[in-house]
């Protein structure tokens, strides 16, 4: 590294200030605000704004193919949660093809939103991003095609309020309403065909652009029975957008593996412990220089060196900023507290449960390339070739004995650091790779 370009780094103790009081949120609003309204004097519009907003307003996306009831689903939900209900309709009037909503999102900030079967698309998914218009809970609702089509064809509307009701599904209480409902001026059969198709196409993009904050609703059952899970999904607070993850678990269970999964996807920052230091060592400066000694020697590094070289590494910009994944620290009851004490707290803790055959199993049958410095494993993961299987090697550290040891310190040390998080999640590690990484995304935004 040039030592005249010095990193970047912003106080752990900011990161941690802004997570627990939401800051991201709120400046997030006022950015929103900015772009969409473009005041002529924005010191004096956002201090206004601060004013009258607040960062538990609802920012509500309903989406769903059609009938699958978006409509009454978002009006009643907007009442609940006092916020404006918007359609494509109120947005985007006189418009075939929806685009990016503009006027009428300037109360987005002030009193929260609930936005109806918009978007449409993915590329509309991503225009509305670029806007800043980014919903904190999404709800796809889906049921079975002939569900939906059967609920179009007995579509009944009410002609003064413009509530939407069903011969059989959905009734008005109120018998008056009933009197009045007129039968639904719909597409015909072709078109409600052809735009379930294209909702279908569309779906999986649209999943993926709002993947962080979705939910999907199965909307066959009763109206009421939906309602009560949308509203309990809306009413739960996510997680703050900048993550900080902790990964712990036995020698084997594949922390290294899964760090570089949600890296990879998640552009967060994987911090492995032992890697760090191993690289810092090899720069040969500053902290490196004291670190290298220990690893030559084959010694520990002192705690109070390696949390040196955490608060140096998580405090650089990337991990203020993106979020970080650390894995191989801490090790013990002591480790932990010291990082809660260097203002480097997780806000995310998962432990990976594996057994200790299962562990010795991976581990003894795992070996590395001295060439390109992967690994491979016997069973689930084979060298490519017979060439690069000839020169794998096995380190010592992955010799039975050695591993056996290691599992027994983790076992004493596990129970201590799992009352230091309480609110940690436990992963079931013995599944498949692909499985352990679905429910480790499944639990990054939930509370």
């Amino acid at each position: 590294m040039d030592e005249t370009v010095k990193p970047l780094r912003i106080p752990a103790v900011m990161s941690v200030y802004a997570d627990r009081h939401h800051v991201s949120h709120l400046v997030q609003n006022m950015v929103s605000g900015l772009l969409i309204d473009q005041p002529d004097d924005p010191i004096s519009y956002l201090i206004g704004l601060l004013h009258r907003i607040s960062v538990n307003v609802p920012t509500v996306m309903l989406l769903g193919p059609p009938a699958v009831g978006k409509h009454m689903l978002a009006k009643r939900l907007s009442a609940q949660l006092r916020a404006v209900h918007l359609t494509a309709d109120s947005l985007l009037e006189d418009q075939s093809e929806p685009s990016v909503p503009t006027e009428p999102c300037v109360c987005v900030c002030v009193q929260g939103w609930v936005l109806e079967g918009i978007p449409q698309t993915r590329l509309q998914a991503v225009s509305l991003q670029q806007a800043g218009i980014l919903p904190e809970h999404v709800v796809l609702l889906e049921a079975p095609d002939d569900v939906l089509l059967e609920r179009s064809l007995g579509r009944l509307v009410d002609p003064l309020t413009g509530d939407i009701y069903h011969q059989t599904f959905v009734r008005p209480v109120d018998d008056t309403i009933a009197q009045r409902l007129e039968k639904g001026r719909g597409l015909s059969e072709e078109q409600r065909l052809a735009w379930l198709q294209r909702f279908r196409c569309e779906v999986t993009g649209l999943s993926s652009a709002y993947q962080h904050v979705l939910k999907v609703i199965r909307a066959e059952g009763p109206p009421n029975d939906i309602y009560t899970q949308v509203l309990a999904f809306v009413q739960t607070r996510h997680r703050s957008r900048t993550p900080r993850i902790l990964l712990i678990g036995p020698p084997g269970s594949g922390k290294s593996h899964q760090a570089r999964l949600l890296s990879g996807k998640y552009k967060m920052v994987d911090v492995c412990c032992g890697w760090l230091l191993r690289s810092m060592a090899a720069e040969g400066s500053g902290l490196g220089a004291e670190v290298k000694p220990y690893l030559d020697d084959s010694r520990p590094v002192p705690d109070s060196l390696v949390l040196q070289v955490l608060e140096e590494r998580l405090s650089q910009v990337d991990c203020s900023c993106r979020g970080w994944i650390l894995h191989g620290f801490p090790c013990d009851l002591q480790q932990a507290k010291s990082l809660q004490e260097a203002q480097q707290q997780p806000n995310r803790v998962f432990f990976l449960e594996m057994t200790d055959e299962v562990c010795l199993e991976r581990i003894t049958l795992r070996t590395t390339d001295p060439v390109s410095g992967r690994r491979f494993h016997d069973v689930t993961r084979p060298a490519p070739s017979c060439k690069v299987q000839n020169r794998l090697q096995t380190r010592p550290e992955d010799s039975r004995h050695t591993a056996a040891r290691r599992l027994e310190h983790y076992r004493i040390q596990n129970t201590a650091l799992q009352s230091m998080y309480p609110d940690a999640i436990y992963i079931d590690g013995e599944q498949d790779p692909h499985s352990v990484f679905e429910a480790l995304e499944s639990r990054l935004t939930a509370k």
